[in-house]
C-alpha cells in the first residue's frame, strides 16, 4: 500500500487529460510497422521478443527475416538450434533467441500451437515478462492490461514529476499503478500502442518534442524545466572491461579451429575461436601459451604464429569487450582435435558474437578464411 499512499501525498496527476490527449494524438500511420493492426499472436509475440532491448530500426529486418524463414510457430519450433542462432546473429542478448526456441516448442508441443490468451498464461512462456505479456495480451487478444516499459516509465515520471526509482521492485509496482490509472477504461489495445508511439516520437530520452507535446499543459517536468531529470534510478550501472585473445588456428587443409561457448557467461551457445581471457589487451603472444587460461587441450608447441590483429571493441550493457585475434598455423592436428575443426568455407553457417563477425568481415586483414 506504500506506493498508493505516496501517490496520494504527491498529488494526483490529471489522468483523464493524459488519456484523452494521448488518444487524440495517436495516429497509427505515424509509425507504420508490420506487426501493428494484426491479431496474429505468433507474429506479435515474435516482434515483442525481438524488440526487447532493441531499437525498432535494428529489429525490423530481423522480424521480416524470421517471418519469411519461419512463417508459423510450428516452423520455428522445428528449426535447428544453430540455424535459429545464426538467423539471430548480430541482434545481441542471445538469451532471447534461446527463449524464443523454448517458447515456440512449448506452444507447439504442449499447447497444440495455440498461444495462451491471458496475461498470466503468457507469463508462463520462457522469455515473456510482465511487459511482453501485457503487449501480447492486449494486441492479440484484446485483454484490458496496460504495458509498462522504458518508454512508459519515462512518460509517466515526467508527466507526474515522480522521483520514485524505476529500477526497484517497489518502483515497478508503483508505476504499474500509475499506468493502470492512466489507462482507465480506454481500450488497452489502442492506449498501449499510443503510449509506445508517443515515447518513440515525442517524449524521447533526448531532444524531447516538448514544443509539440499534447500533454505539456499538465506535465510537471516541463513546468519545472526538468524534463531530462526523469525517470530516476536508484542503482548505478557498474561497467567493466574484459580482454579476449582469440586464437585463429588454421590447418593446411583449410580448416579452422572453433568451439562453442557454454556456461553462464555472455554469448552462451555461440561459436568462437579458442579464447584466452587476460587482464590486458597488450599481452605479448609469447606469454599467451603459458597463461593460466590457455586451453589445456591445445598444444602450444605445435602452433606457428603468423600475426595479430588490431584490437576490436564491442560494447555490451555491463561490460566492454576488447578482442585481439592471433593467427596461427597448425600443421598436424591429432585425431583428438578433429571435432573442433571446421572447413573455413563453412564458418558463415555458424553464429558468432558480433566482435568476431566484424573481424571476419574486415577485408583489410587480407585473411584467406573465406
Amino acid at each position: 500500500m506504500a506506493f498508493f499512499l505516496h501517490l496520494c501525498l504527491m498529488g494526483k496527476p490529471n489522468w483523464d487529460f493524459f488519456r484523452r490527449q494521448l488518444l487524440e494524438w495517436y495516429q497509427p500511420e505515424r509509425r507504420p510497422m508490420p506487426w501493428k493492426a494484426i491479431e496474429n499472436p505468433y507474429r506479435i509475440w515474435l516482434s515483442e521478443i525481438i524488440l526487447q532491448q532493441t531499437r525498432v530500426e535494428q529489429g525490423l529486418p530481423y522480424y521480416n527475416r524470421f517471418v519469411k524463414q519461419y512463417p508459423t510457430v510450428h516452423d520455428l519450433a522445428a528449426a535447428a538450434d544453430d540455424e535459429v542462432m545464426k538467423t539471430w546473429e548480430g541482434l545481441g542478448y542471445y538469451s532471447r533467441a534461446r527463449n524464443l526456441l523454448k517458447a515456440a516448442r512449448m506452444v507447439t508441443n504442449e499447447f497444440g500451437g495455440q498461444f495462451p490468451d491471458t496475461h498470466s498464461g503468457l507469463r508462463a512462456l520462457p522469455g515473456v515478462g510482465p511487459y511482453t505479456a501485457a503487449a501480447i495480451a492486449s494486441f492479440a487478444f484484446d485483454q484490458q492490461v496496460a504495458v509498462l516499459d522504458g518508454n512508459v516509465f519515462r512518460i509517466l515520471a515526467r508527466y507526474a514529476g515522480d522521483t520514485t526509482p524505476i529500477d526497484t521492485g517497489r518502483g515497478r509496482k508503483y508505476f504499474q499503478a500509475l499506468v493502470d490509472a492512466a489507462l482507465g477504461t480506454a481500450p488497452a489495445r489502442q492506449f498501449n500502442q499510443a503510449i509506445m508511439d508517443f515515447g518513440a516520437l515525442v517524449c524521447t530520452p533526448k531532444n524531447a518534442g516538448c514544443q509539440v507535446c499534447p500533454l505539456a499543459k499538465h506535465c510537471h517536468a516541463r513546468a519545472n524545466n526538468a524534463v531530462y531529470d526523469y525517470p530516476k534510478k536508484e542503482k548505478k550501472l557498474k561497467k567493466r572491461s574484459r580482454f579476449f585473445h582469440y586464437l585463429v588456428i588454421e590447418t593446411p587443409q583449410s580448416e579452422v579451429v572453433v568451439e562453442q561457448r557454454k556456461g553462464k557467461d555472455i554469448w552462451q551457445d555461440l561459436y568462437q575461436f579458442p579464447l584466452v581471457e587476460t587482464a590486458s589487451a597488450d599481452l605479448p603472444v609469447a606469454k599467451l601459451a603459458v597463461h593460466e587460461n590457455w586451453p589445456d587441450w591445445l598444444p602450444a608447441g605445435q602452433l606457428r604464429f603468423a600475426r595479430s590483429s588490431k584490437p576490436y571493441r564491442q560494447q555490451l550493457t555491463h561490460q566492454t569487450i576488447i578482442a585481439v585475434f592471433h593467427r596461427f598455423h597448425w600443421e598436424k592436428p591429432t585425431k583428438d582435435h578433429y571435432e573442433k575443426l571446421i572447413d573455413n568455407n563453412s564458418l558463415n553457417k555458424l553464429a558468432f558474437p558480433r566482435v568476431i563477425t566484424r573481424f571476419l568481415g574486415d577485408k583489410s586483414l587480407l585473411l584467406d578464411l573465406f
